[in-house]
């Protein structure tokens, strides 16, 4: 295939992409986000029947962007690292001393998409010790497809921006005590940025999330 014709299947294949995207506006404005390399892979997800569309933004963090995303009648959420604008230094020294990824070098985009694949094995580890994550699905280089925690409109708020009554606020402490201690003991994980800004409140219940930032015992 000539380089003309690859560049022409490119350029049809995101002609595809964005005929899927909704409120499509988010490309125009995210041109960080949405690089060729993130849009292929996008499009990737999309052959493989992960997502059908991408919806609107639900947040925008430090490292990554989070969109909605549709498979079917479904909405999942999707976490999309920018390669651009990443912490690369912090990431390195999370990634550096977990034996999983103590080896990982190279590219920025190499850095950031072994972090997602942290992420992702970490809400895999968490949920299968009963910590409430949201359920990891699919990931791709830099990009996350997990389970929209909310419904709808109403996607579950962190739990800095909630107003509890004096004992649903110790249960919530409770149950989040409960999860360090089973992420310890039974995950074998310490989450190393946990706050009220990386636990949703989703239905009166806790939600831990960014498990990226999370490390082993032997971190």
């Amino acid at each position: 295939m000539s380089r003309r014709t690859k560049d022409e299947d490119f350029d049809t294949k995101i002609d595809v992409l964005r005929t899927r995207i909704k409120d499509s506006d988010d490309l125009n404005v995210q041109d960080a986000v949405f690089d060729k390399r993130t849009l292929m892979d996008l499009y990737h997800l999309a052959s493989k029947g992960v997502i059908d569309a991408l919806g609107g933004s639900v947040c925008t963090g430090k490292e990554a962007n989070i969109f909605k995303a549709i498979v079917g009648e479904k909405e999942l959420a999707l976490k999309i690292y920018r390669i651009s604008t990443s912490n690369f230094n912090a990431m390195q020294d999370y990634l550096h001393g977990d034996p999983r990824f103590g080896n990982v070098k190279g590219t920025k985009r190499a850095i950031v998409a072994a972090w997602t694949r942290k992420e992702f094995r970490n809400l895999t580890r968490a949920e299968e010790v009963g910590v409430a994550v949201p359920h990891p699905i699919a990931m791709r280089e830099n990009i996350l497809v997990m389970d929209l925690i909310g419904n709808g409109e109403n996607v579950a708020p962190p739990l800095k921006d909630v107003e509890l009554e004096t004992d649903d606020a110790k249960r919530i402490f409770e149950k989040i005590v409960e999860y360090i201690s089973v992420l310890y003991n039974r995950a074998q994980l310490v989450h190393a940025d946990l706050s009220e800004f990386n636990i949703l409140y989703d239905e009166g219940e806790p939600v831990i999330i960014d498990m990226g930032q999370s490390v082993t015992l032997d971190h």
